[in-house]
């Protein structure tokens, strides 16, 4: 059985009596007869939802969130607007992830297909960051700058203008259905798709130019990728943001399920003083709050919460550590003329050495963890800025004919075929001289552009692009010694002198072998 503050209590002999005769078959009066029976009814498996009808406060931390809330909408609404000029030829969007023509651009960054391992850094990065930040302040994530968090309180925000406070909402919910309901309604809802729709289009803004994409979507002119991509993250926004809420947080988010292993008793969390505000009660406004506790049990704290946790059970999944319940309870403590932070920031060490009556120790920053994650962080980022710094911008692939595998000429020589690749990352056209090295008179030539072979060629690549080269390359017989002959491409950038060699294997007939053997023997017996 359980109580109305969800404890369990184990049931009596009467109780379960009772159970016995509401389930068994045919006890009901509604049967017909003895053998008329009915189904006992299906237990349910899971909780209704208890709406969750939070109350706006002021205060500091309140400041906090509606600050980081404006900084960082903000930073994604106008994100894709920002302009960043990389010359003739190159979109000047300064965040633009072009997914036609493969590249990333961060500002002056310009992150390739091949680069792609750096994504796999930043994840890494975000991921230690978080940890970190974790090990230090707790849910700080959670309660200020998570996407959920601020789309949910901006929502909220809207809600509270339109329907009122959690007195009036509450009301209004339970009210009978008139003109002015429905009207409050669809004037939510209304303003709800309306950010949704900027919420969607704005992270489509960021795979398109921005004001091509947005011409092209009000005038019709958008693919149906556009639209469908618009439509689902549109959807997504509106039904987490405005309807799901604290679903998301307590059940469809993993975070809450491991996070607390990142907290030791240093963390900052929030916390309510129990040792200080208990034995609670209710009181007036000039009573003495001698020998009792300074909590009044005005219930503001959960009333607050935008989950809906009541602090003062202590720490809980469902808690997001945004602090709303810290400026409530700060307010009602003024109210009474009683030392503020009965529901504070804290680490669990301080709370302790207070209850103890001790003095409340220092914030301790430096701690095995702490100094883990940030040795990690830093070892990672500096491998990520040194690795971006000295990164080549040129690279070569090589493709070897696999049909033929090898071409005798009617001088006795021997021709391989090859498709080389060569990728220009800088925005500059480009010279490069492609030469070889380990075939003994092997000789290149280039399909359209060199036809007479000779010992290295001239490759001409465009600005920022990838041009491929139909090659042959022609050796004697005389300088193979297998049927597969290692060798270099070497490849110079005759402006800047950078280079890049890729290995190559050389093709021959059996006899190539045949012969190397026949020549070791005869030196051997020499």
């Amino acid at each position: 059985m359980a109580t109305a503050d969800g404890a369990f209590l184990k049931p009596t002999g009467s109780d379960l009596r009772q159970e016995a005769r509401e389930t068994r078959p045919g006890a009901s009066g509604d049967g017909i007869g003895s053998g008329g029976t009915q189904p006992p009814e299906k237990q349910k498996l899971f909780a209704d939802r208890d709406r969750v009808y939070s109350r706006s406060i002021q205060g500091k931390w309140r400041k906090v969130k509606w600050w980081t809330l404006a900084v960082l909408l903000g930073l994604y609404y106008i994100g894709p607007w920002l302009r960043w000029d990389r010359g003739l030829g190159a979109p000047n969007q300064a965040l633009l992830i072009d997914m036609p023509g493969r590249r990333a651009y961060f500002f002056g960054l310009e992150i390739w297909p091949q680069e792609i391992y750096y994504l796999t850094g930043v994840l890494i990065l975000g991921a230690l960051g978080l940890f970190f930040v974790t090990a230090l302040f707790g849910r700080v994530w959670c309660g200020f700058t998570c996407p959920q968090t601020l789309w949910t309180d901006l929502f909220m925000w809207v809600e509270r203008k339109i329907e009122g406070d959690r007195n009036a909402r509450m009301k209004l919910d339970k009210g009978p259905l008139t003109g002015a309901k429905v009207g409050k309604k669809f004037a939510k809802h209304g303003a709800w798709l309306l950010i949704a729709l900027a919420t969607g289009g704005a992270w489509i803004m960021y795979f398109n130019n921005a004001p091509t994409v947005v011409h092209d979507f009000f005038t019709g002119q958008a693919t149906t990728a556009i639209y469908g991509f618009v439509f689902l993250f549109t959807a997504t926004t509106y039904v987490l943001a405005g309807w799901a809420r604290e679903q998301v947080c307590i059940y469809m988010c993993p975070w809450p399920r491991f996070q607390g292993a990142m907290f030791d008793e240093d963390s900052l969390v929030v916390t309510y003083e129990d040792w200080r505000g208990e034995p609670r009660g209710g009181a007036r406004k000039g009573q003495s709050f001698e020998g009792r506790g300074h909590c009044v049990d005005c219930g503001l704290c959960w009333q607050v919460c935008p989950t809906g946790v009541d602090i003062r059970k202590g720490q809980q999944m469902a808690c997001i550590g945004c602090a709303l319940c810290v400026d409530a309870c700060n307010s009602v403590m003024n109210r009474f003329g009683l030392p503020p932070e009965l529901i504070t920031y804290d680490s669990i060490s301080n709370q302790l050495a207070r209850a103890d009556g001790r003095t409340k120790t220092r914030f301790r920053l430096v701690r095995p963890r702490t100094i883990a994650y940030a040795v990690l962080l830093l070892l990672i980022a500096t491998v990520m800025v040194v690795s971006l710094s000295t990164r080549s911008r040129l690279h070569v692939n090589v493709l070897q004919d696999r049909q033929p595998l090898y071409v005798k000429l009617s001088d006795g020589s021997i021709r391989n075929g090859y498709t080389i690749k060569v990728v220009n990352m800088v925005r500059e056209p480009k010279t490069y001289l492609l030469s070889t090295d380990g075939l003994t008179g092997a000789e290149i030539a280039v399909l359209g552009r060199h036809l007479e072979p000779g010992p290295y060629v001239e490759l001409d690549v465009a600005p920022d692009d990838v041009s491929s080269f139909r090659v042959f390359v022609k050796a004697p017989m005389s300088s193979l010694d297998s049927v597969q002959t290692d060798f270099t491409f070497y490849l110079i950038d005759l402006a800047t002198r950078e280079s890049e060699t890729v290995r190559g294997i050389f093709n021959g007939p059996a006899a190539v072998a045949a012969n190397a053997a026949n020549a070791r023997r005869g030196g051997d017996g020499g």
